[in-house]
Order: C-alpha cells, then sequence, then structure tokens
C-alpha cells in the first residue's frame, strides 16, 4: 500500500463575473495550495488540483470523473470566491466519492495598507464557502468540514486524517473476504446482515468449505515449504523443539505448508482478509495460528470465530494507518487485574496475534491447545509496545451498524508471564478503567477488536462519517452520567 498514489482532488469554486484574469489567479493560487500540501510529510496522499470550475456543467462533468478514478479516493471542495451554490446542485448528487470542505483563504492575514476591492473580490472564501456550505446542508451532504489557513499544520493533519479514511472506505468498495466455514456456534456478536453490509459499505463476505482451503493446503510445493521455513529460522527466535532435528520440526514444516497455502487460496481469489473458526478445521492439521499472524501483518484482515465485521475493520484499518509507526490487528478483550494500575485489561487470542504489535524479540513456539481437537500449533509469543492506543468494534445491531472506539494506554506486563504460550499486550482504559468498561458494554461494544497503535480517533470519526454510521467514542472526558445521556441520542 502506497498513500502517494492515493489522490484527494481540488476542485476551487469561482464564476466568471470576475473576468479571465482572477480566475487564472485563483487556478495559480489553488496549484500554490496543492504544492504547499504535498510538500509537506503532513499529508499521506496526493493533494492534485483538478480545476476552477465556474458553471454547473463543469461541476458535473468534474464529479462524474471523481467517481470513475479509481486512484481518487475523494473531493476538497474550497470557494475562492463566491460560486453561487445552486451551481453545484447537479454535480453534488452524482458525487459518490467522500467529500471534504475546505474552508480556508490564500492571503492569512489582510493586508491593511493595501487592501481594496480588487483583493476583497479575490479573497471571497468567508461568504463563499458558507453558500457552499448551505448548498450541502439543505441537500443534507455528509463531508468533511476543516477550518484555517492551509499553511496551518493542524489544518493538514486535519486533511490527513479524513484522507485516511477516505482511503479506508474506497479499500472496501467492491473488496472480498473470505469466511472459512461459520462462525463459532451460538455467539451473538459475530452474527450480522451480510447482505445490509455489503449494501452500505461495498464489500462482500462469502463463504467457502475448508475443504477449498484445504485442497490449496495440500498443493504446496515441498521446495516453496523449505524455503518458507528457512525464513522462520532466520527471523524469530525457534524454541529448540521447533528447529531442525528437533521434536516438533515437523509441525513447523506443517505451519509453512498452511500458510503458503492460505496465502495462495488468497491472492487467487483477490481476497483483502479472512476469517475461521476452531470448529470447523476438518482435513487440517493445526489451527493456523503463525500463518494468520504473518499474513495479517501483511495487510490481510483478519478475524477468529468467523467474525466477518471485525476482520474488514481489520483491513480498512490496515489501510488507514499505512506509513505511520505501528500497526493495527485482531484483538480480544480477554482477562482483567482489578487491581494493578486501577485496572487493566490483558488483549490476546488463543493464537493469532498480529507480530506487528511486538516490541523486542519474537519467539516461535509450539504449546498444546485445549479446543480445537488438532495437533498442537505453532504460534508466535511476544509482548506488545507501550503507548497510546485505541479498540475499535463494529457491531451491527439490527437497523443500524456502528462502530465503538475507546482511547486507550497500552502498557508492559507489570510482572512476567512465563507461562502465557500467547502473544499478549496489555492496556489501561481510558477515562479509567470502571467508566470505559461500563461505557463499552452499555454501548454494545464486541469482545473482538482492532487495536490500533497508530490512528487518531478523528480518522475514524471521519470514516463512520463517510460510511453513514454511528460513532461512539470512550475517551479521557467520558462521564458516565453524561454518557448513558449521549447515548440515548443515538437510539
Amino acid at each position: 500500500m502506497n498513500m502517494k498514489q492515493k489522490e484527494v482532488w481540488l476542485v476551487t469554486g469561482s464564476q466568471h463575473l470576475y473576468g479571465k484574469d482572477i480566475l487564472k489567479e485563483v487556478a495559480v493560487h489553488s496549484a500554490s495550495i496543492c504544492k504547499h500540501f504535498n510538500a509537506t510529510n503532513h499529508i499521506a496522499v496526493t493533494i492534485f488540483f483538478k480545476a476552477v470550475v465556474t458553471t454547473q456543467e463543469e461541476i458535473l462533468q468534474v464529479f462524474m470523473e471523481a467517481n470513475k478514478n479509481e486512484g481518487c479516493v475523494g473531493v476538497m471542495a474550497w470557494m475562492h470566491t463566491f460560486s453561487p451554490a445552486k451551481m453545484w446542485i447537479n454535480g453534488l448528487n452524482v458525487l459518490s466519492k467522500p467529500l471534504l470542505h475546505l474552508h480556508t483563504q490564500y492571503g492569512e492575514s489582510i493586508p491593511w495598507e493595501s487592501i481594496d476591492m480588487d483583493y476583497m473580490n479575490l479573497h471571497q472564501s468567508a461568504h463563499g464557502d458558507r453558500e457552499f456550505g448551505f448548498i450541502c446542508t439543505r441537500m443534507k451532504i455528509s463531508r468533511k468540514v476543516v477550518v484555517g489557513h492551509w499553511r496551518d499544520i493542524e489544518v493538514q493533519k486535519e486533511i490527513d486524517h479524513w484522507s485516511r479514511a477516505a482511503s479506508g472506505w474506497k479499500d472496501w468498495q467492491g473488496a472480498k473476504f473470505v469466511r472459512f466455514g461459520d462462525n463459532m456456534r451460538q455467539v451473538a456478536v459475530t452474527e450480522g446482515d451480510k447482505v445490509e453490509a455489503q449494501m452500505k459499505f461495498g464489500f462482500a463476505v462469502n463463504t467457502y468449505g475448508v475443504g477449498d482451503l484445504v485442497e490449496a493446503i495440500n498443493a504446496v510445493s515441498n521446495i516453496a515449504i523449505a524455503a518458507l521455513v528457512e525464513t522462520y529460522s532466520n527471523t524469530y527466535d525457534l524454541s529448540e523443539d521447533l528447529k531442525m532435528g528437533g521434536s516438533m520440526h515437523a509441525s513447523l514444516v506443517e505451519a509453512a505448508r498452511i500458510e503458503l497455502g492460505l496465502k495462495h487460496f488468497l491472492e487467487g481469489g483477490s481476497f483483502k482478509g479472512f476469517t475461521n473458526t476452531f470448529e470447523d478445521l476438518h482435513g487440517m492439521k493445526q489451527l493456523p495460528g503463525l500463518p494468520v499472524q504473518r499474513l495479517m501483518n501483511a495487510g490481510y484482515g483478519y478475524a477468529g470465530e468467523g467474525d466477518w465485521k471485525t476482520m474488514a475493520l481489520v483491513r480498512a484499518m490496515k489501510v488507514m494507518g499505512t506509513g505511520l509507526t505501528g500497526t493495527n490487528a485482531f484483538m480480544e478483550d480477554y482477562t482483567y487485574d482489578f487491581k494493578e494500575q486501577g485496572g487493566l485489561v490483558l488483549g490476546a487470542h488463543m493464537l493469532e496475534v498480529d507480530e506487528g504489535l511486538a516490541e523486542g524479540n519474537i519467539r516461535c513456539e509450539i504449546h498444546p491447545l485445549g479446543i480445537g481437537g488438532k495437533e498442537d500449533p505453532v504460534r508466535l509469543v511476544f509482548d506488545g509496545k507501550a503507548g497510546a492506543a485505541l479498540n475499535a468494534s463494529l457491531i451491527d445491531l439490527g437497523n443500524k451498524f456502528r462502530l465503538v472506539v475507546n482511547k486507550v494506554e497500552a502498557v508492559k506486563p507489570p510482572k512476567d508471564l512465563p507461562k502465557l504460550p500467547v502473544a499478549r499486550t496489555m492496556w489501561r482504559p481510558k477515562p479509567d478503567f470502571k467508566s470505559a468498561s461500563t461505557a463499552w458494554i452499555l454501548s454494545g461494544g464486541a469482545h473482538h477488536t482492532c487495536f490500533s497503535q497508530n490512528l487518531n480517533v478523528k480518522v475514524l470519526e471521519d470514516f463512520c462519517e463517510i460510511a453513514g454510521i454511528e460513532c461512539i467514542v470512550i475517551d479521557e472526558e467520558t462521564n458516565l452520567k453524561s454518557f448513558k445521556t449521549y447515548l440515548k441520542g443515538f437510539d
């Protein structure tokens, strides 16, 4: 994923009332703003100056081009001068890409001694953008509004947050995800309406039998397996029993076979993510731990136990976080320490924790697994990095989708965990353990999440605005009494 290959088109509004010279200056200013945006390191995507538009025909044409252009993830509109908003109606009616309204002005300060009507006619964003804002509100157009001078770093960061959200949304459009078997039996939160999700979000989730995957696994060549096993040896700290000649080396070979077969299946179907369940492993020798950890780290979305919503969310958040330090990964709230640091959450899963979360050396080990009824699986074991993070959960409430987000502070485990045979990370939820847990449960948040080390909450808020779904945020400012009132506003 290369974010610079993604484009946000700047479309600048004006009109012919002011003459050709003014329009030329508007174009020069627009190009200058884009050049500055692309030179800064605060915006991940490429900002492309598309056009100065002055008629409804021009606006309609450029928006239709944006819809068809694969590289364009969104449109940024700015009214340099006054642009009568009725001209924008037809274009806004057809625009299917996310919209950002940039409320800026080319000149940062008023030139007190030289200002005249020529300057005033050129720098009309103050009321031109209000005209555009009115028509968007009248038409109920969902959009992001960013206010401030274009050289302001905070303005650029807001544009970056939105452009990352738009990139994640673009990645979902037409995306295919595979579900091997059904979800874990009797579990409610991992269910959902896949038809409604495809209508709402643009991605498709379809089920394939585990036998289809087993066929791909069995077709892997011994040469490819040997090469991957060598990669394992050079990358991780292998336990003695997994090394060549060790008593469990055959299990490492089998893990490599599964990874290569799974990768071949995903690539062959152009899938962007997958989910499986330990209750449906017919024909497989072990539950895939190491293969899933590595494929997730390579960019695939994943969630366990048939949880297709979290799997799709992990993929989108990986796209949104491209180029940022840290990763986005499938996670599960597993167990608590009520006393330590006011309450800590130990996050893990049976096997499948993304190696991108790790700090320090990563151990490759094999341990018994009491569920699934298969041979002992190979997995990577490590502690997650400390630092600011968040958990996000996409849920289906029957009549609507909702994203629940909790800001957390990841911490190093206060003590060693010598007998815990899985990768793990620990965090302290905000505003505090009790309030965060209560708010999460009241919101309906799932036990499966996407754990992010690098995304700002604003990115996910922008993503929900684009998707047209609720975003419930639990952070350092959350107060339970007011939160309950806030939550009722979504009912």
